[in-house]
């Protein structure tokens, strides 16, 4: 069983070329879902982890799976005006116009280490932006952590010249 295999592929979702990787199949498969947070939880057993950081919203699943695994604190990076307490957010650039992420003001303590989490890297653009967030916050991104990694995107790459490092479970070449 790898989890590669339990990803389904929607071809031309949202739009006409693109190859969408639905990782709802992987989640509701009770095998690949352990496994695929067993295999993080094995990554990060021995870092020192204080708080989960996890994008909206399959990074929710994800990461909030994980920081109840390792015992640490979960913090949700959310879309604009979905927090219901004080927040600070960050604007990043879409291909056509902005959008903005929040967290609140009080999720992350300076010098906090943070691993940030989501289901997919791409561009890198959401993942950037919210790795700015945490800095903004004093936090310390320990790595990015993603279940796909799709490298002809140029999302981890992007992280990565920022300093970043990147990890990821599977791979889907040529997008």
């Amino acid at each position: 069983m790898t989890i590669k295999s339990r990803i389904r592929t929607v071809p031309h979702y949202p739009k006409q070329g693109v190859m969408f990787r639905d990782i709802t199949t992987l989640l509701k498969d009770p095998v690949g879902f352990r496994v695929t947070i067993n295999e993080l939880v094995n990554r990060y057993t021995a870092v020192k982890i204080d708080k989960v950081a996890g994008v909206e919203s399959r990074g929710f699943i994800i990461g909030a799976a994980l920081a109840f695994q390792l015992g640490v604190g979960f913090v949700p990076i959310r879309k604009r005006g979905k927090l219901p307490a004080e927040t600070v957010g960050h604007d990043y650039q879409l291909e056509y116009g902005t959008d903005r992420i929040e967290m609140h003001v009080d999720a992350i303590s300076k010098g906090d280490r943070i691993l940030l989490v989501d289901d997919l890297i791409a561009t890198g653009g959401t993942a950037e932006a919210a790795a700015k967030l945490i800095d903004t916050m004093g936090g310390h991104i320990v790595e990015c952590s993603f279940v796909i990694d799709l490298p002809d995107l140029g999302g981890r790459a992007r992280l990565e010249k920022r300093g970043l490092t990147v990890f990821a479970l599977c791979e889907f070449e040529g997008e």
